[in-house]
């Protein structure tokens, strides 16, 4: 990929101006200007009509903000990469929610700007290319003012605690605001539900065997890769984990 596709989204002409002369400079990946807009409902237009590969895009704009541009384009199969290029770091949590693959601040320097377009190609590769299939979500975790993107899948359980879920990975543990339907709801295919209280992932399932905590010798817990600590299984999930432990799918 060599020259990135490109549609400037901005209401301001120096604006657009100041990123086509920054553009210019960036060579690894290069960008084409296709087209400019100045508002969300030209930016639309355009979007019908044009083969793009990356959007830069205003957030602060008359009608159609940037925001709701960006989450137009989430739903359709094959959109361009978004990044947002915007006065206001406020809404950095918002663009990366609705999978923006950068967020510039302006005045933007053109080394930061190409940093962009590298993270735009990456993913642009990765949506487009024979594994689209596999492409990864993530959960935006909130920790003392500083946000975390996670891998679903490296997610290895779930295990609702008080009013939050501790998201547990290889590496970590993690607290979420969130609820355990939510997940058993969305992903049927990834987590199995264990305990009244937790979810695993059906693919970090090593083994099922005999677990005494103390109050149940005839209890059972779960293995889970990359993690020491057993997870329990409930007397009733029982029988839904030895299917999976059949079949994993």
């Amino acid at each position: 990929m060599n020259l990135l596709r490109t549609l400037i989204v901005d209401d301001e002409t120096l604006a657009r101006s100041r990123l086509r002369t920054l553009l210019a400079e960036c060579h690894a990946p290069g960008a084409e200007v296709v087209a400019e807009a100045s508002n969300g409902a030209d930016a639309q237009a355009q979007l019908l009509t044009a083969d793009l590969d990356l959007v830069l895009l205003d957030i602060h704009m008359p009608g159609i903000d940037g925001i709701e541009l960006a989450r137009s384009l989430r739903q359709r199969a094959g959109a361009p990469a978004v990044v947002f290029v915007t006065a206001h770091a406020a809404h950095a949590v918002t663009a990366f929610e609705l999978e923006a693959v950068d967020y510039l601040t302006k005045p933007v320097r053109a080394e930061r700007l190409q940093q962009a377009l590298q993270k735009a190609e990456r993913s642009l590769r990765e949506r487009r290319g024979p594994m689209t299939e596999v492409l990864q979500e993530v959960l935006l975790i909130q920790d003392r003012g500083r946000t975390e993107r996670v891998l679903l899948s490296e997610v290895v359980y779930l295990k609702s605690e008080f009013k939050y879920l501790t998201v547990r990975t290889a590496a970590r543990s993690h607290i979420y605001d969130g609820s355990l339907a939510e997940f058993e709801e969305r992903y049927p295919a990834r987590f199995v539900r264990v305990h009244r209280n937790a979810l695993v992932a059906r693919q970090a399932i090593r083994a099922l065997e005999k677990y005494d905590d103390g109050e149940d010798a005839e209890g059972w817990a779960l293995r889970l890769d990359g993690i020491p600590e057993p997870v329990v299984v409930s007397r009733r999930q029982l029988a839904a984990v030895r299917e999976v432990l059949k079949d994993p799918r």
